[in-house]
Parts: C-alpha cells; structure tokens; sequence
C-alpha cells in the first residue's frame, strides 16, 4: 500500500536511502552518501515522500520537491516486486510533468525509467560526484 510518509517513518526511509544508494552507486565512494545523511534527512522532512508499506513495514519510497523526483528508493530485499513501478505510477498521477537526474553508469534505473516512458533530455555531470549523468522528464501529454 501506498501512504503519505510520517514522520515516525523518517528512520527506515533514511536506513533504506543510505543501504540503496551504497548498493545502486558502489562507483561512488560510500563515505559521500555518508557525508550526505544529515543533509538529505532534513530534505526528506520538506519533500513531499510517498512510502510503500506492507506488513507495516515499509519497503520503498520516492521523494518529490516540487516537480522534481529526488529518488525512487526499494529494499534490496523486496526489488522486482512492483514496488518501484508503483510509486513511479504513483508520482505520474500526481505530477504531469516532472525531471530527475539519474548516474549513466546506474543502467538499471536508466533502463527502468526508459521503460516507463521518460525520456533523456540532456547529458551532464553531477557536480558532487564528478560522474555522468542524465536528466530524464516525464510529461503525460507526450506519453498521450
């Protein structure tokens, strides 16, 4: 089930935040997502954070500020399960149009967001990491 995030829910969200991005972006040093944690756990708290919880316990996340999709977040543990695919649907019913950035070495989450029918607008370079990148955008009058 997909809910509103809580603020009890700021623990395992940050826990499942820092566990994908050590894992999906092991081509960046794991102490910079550490350096990140207090940073992006104060931006979780003024986003708007949609959680998937099963079991009451939550499994995954997506994060948007604004029309900007921060990050589509699932447990190791429960990948392939739909979870991702569903707080995607999620955020396209919610936002019309929005962008994200995403790492050209992470071709999982490229080919998923490719799958799902956003599109490579530009080619760049985060400026934190030094690594490739791409913005993608969805907007649902194209898709139409």
């Amino acid at each position: 089930m997909i809910r509103t995030f809580e603020m009890k829910d700021t623990e395992r969200v940050m826990q499942i935040w820092l566990e994908v991005n050590i894992e999906t972006h092991n081509f960046v040093p794991s102490d910079y997502w550490l350096s990140q944690y207090q940073s992006v756990q104060e931006q979780i708290l003024l986003a708007d954070i949609y959680v998937w919880e099963q079991d009451k316990k939550i499994q995954g996340f997506v994060g948007m500020t604004d029309n900007y999709l921060a990050g589509i977040f699932v447990d190791k543990k429960c990948r392939c399960m739909g979870i991702g695919k569903g707080l995607l649907e999620c955020v396209k019913k919610i936002y019309p149009t929005f962008s994200l950035n995403v790492y050209q070495k992470n071709r999982r989450a490229v080919d998923f967001y490719l799958r799902e029918g956003l599109s490579i607008v530009s080619k760049g370079v985060d400026e934190d990491t030094a690594e490739a990148d791409y913005t993608m955008t969805w907007n649902q009058k194209k898709v139409r």
